[in-house]
């Protein structure tokens, strides 16, 4: 598993490498344009060459870019799908020339489309579908959702209808969160919670969909429907729920990222990457003596 964080890209994506190996950081994920403007952020070739370099000397192994919250795929609103598309394509486009693993999307709001889930589902579908057509290579993983809002992906049932729309082909893969998972009704508390999920998961999407994982306590109970973030082994899900997670074999060599808020409340520091390590050799430890 490589366990690792979300970082700033500012001063180029270069700097978002330098920034996760000062984490202790295998992975990294970044937003590749301010998560609060519809400006799409394009790279020149320098910025992608000293990537490439930055990433060639260091230990970080597989970068995820996180399309903005702005995004809804879902829209009826014929500005905000152009911007919604735009921005996705963009940020597809810039995986590929930065060889990221793939681009991290939540799929959408029903809420903000009107209501209707199954036609959100098929809005949202389709509109992936068009931006996977206009980009090259680089994978999309669509990320379950904690269901406040209306948001699409609460439910494996939801991920895969959306696979399914927008064309179930080889650059389609999920990301799953704990806290969403939890928080939309999954109960992953223990290594035989999350083994039934699993089991679940793979039954209705297929684990060869798993693609790439956030890995973040809960503040808010079980189905609570809440996106709240808690530092890991401080929320509802605590150290066994943590620790199962972040040591479950069938997720080795999958990007894992802490998103924060980090334990000093400043944002995540090295000892937040230190204790989510901590948690998967005590998750290991369990799993071998159980």
């Amino acid at each position: 598993m490589l366990i690792g964080a979300h970082v700033s890209p500012a001063g180029g994506p270069a700097k978002a490498v330098e920034r996760g190996e000062g984490l202790g950081a295998r992975s990294i994920q970044i937003f590749n344009q301010n998560p609060r403007q519809w400006k799409p952020r394009e790279y020149d070739g320098q910025e992608v060459e000293e990537f490439h370099a930055a990433m060639a000397g260091s230990p970080v192994d597989a970068l995820l870019i996180h399309a903005v919250y702005l995004l809804n795929c879902a829209s009826e609103d014929a500005d905000l799908h152009e911007k919604s598309l735009r921005s996705l394509t963009v940020s597809l486009q810039a995986g590929a020339a930065l060889g990221a693993h793939a681009v991290v999307l939540h799929p959408g709001s029903a809420l903000q489309a009107g209501g209707s889930v199954a036609a959100a589902l098929d809005r949202a579908g389709a509109a992936i579908a068009e931006a996977l057509a206009e980009s090259e290579t680089c994978p999309l993983h669509l990320e379950d959702t904690a269901g406040a809002g209306g948001t699409l992906g609460r439910s494996f049932e939801e991920l895969a209808r959306l696979l399914e729309v927008a064309g179930g082909g080889e650059r389609l893969g999920v990301c799953l969160d704990s806290c969403h998972l939890f928080a939309s009704g999954y109960d992953i508390r223990g290594a035989e919670q999350l083994d039934g999920v699993l089991e679940e998961f793979d039954r209705v999407i297929g684990l060869g969909r798993l693609g790439s994982l956030h890995v973040n306590d809960s503040q808010t109970p079980l189905g609570s429907n809440r996106d709240r973030h808690a530092n890991l082994g401080d929320g509802e899900l605590g150290r066994a729920g943590c620790a199962a997670f972040l040591s479950e074999p069938r997720f080795e060599g999958l990007p894992c990222v802490l998103e924060g808020p980090g334990a000093k409340g400043k944002g995540l520091d090295p000892g937040d990457l230190r204790h989510a390590f901590k948690l998967r050799r005590a998750g290991q430890r369990k799993r071998r003596s159980g």
